[in-house]
């Protein structure tokens, strides 16, 4: 199984719990571990730009990463799947 695959299976497991668990449209928070850099960092606000998104970011001890969490109000679990895959496109970026 290639990654390509095994990102699909996520994905479409990620939707199906997203389906069960939440009733739609519903607040969604996202979190993500970044590389300490302004550009990689401003790039995910930039894809949460005009969503109203609670943006907050936290800076690791030693100042390596930055944890970014994003609460939203998402319409569907296919919109919350396509901004998982939009921050994917960062170079760095761990989705948790």
């Amino acid at each position: 199984m290639n990654n390509s695959q095994k990102t699909e299976e996520f994905y479409q497991r990620l939707k199906a719990q997203l389906e069960e668990n939440f009733s739609w449209p519903s607040t969604y928070l996202y979190k993500f571990i970044v590389p300490s850099d302004p550009e990689k960092i401003t790039a995910i606000k930039d894809i949460f730009a005009n969503s109203g998104a609670d943006l907050q970011t936290k800076e690791s001890s030693k100042g390596t990463f930055t944890s970014v969490s994003v609460k939203v109000r998402m319409k569907s679990p296919d919109a919350v799947i396509e901004k998982y895959l939009e921050v994917s496109k960062v170079e760095g970026v761990i989705s948790l």
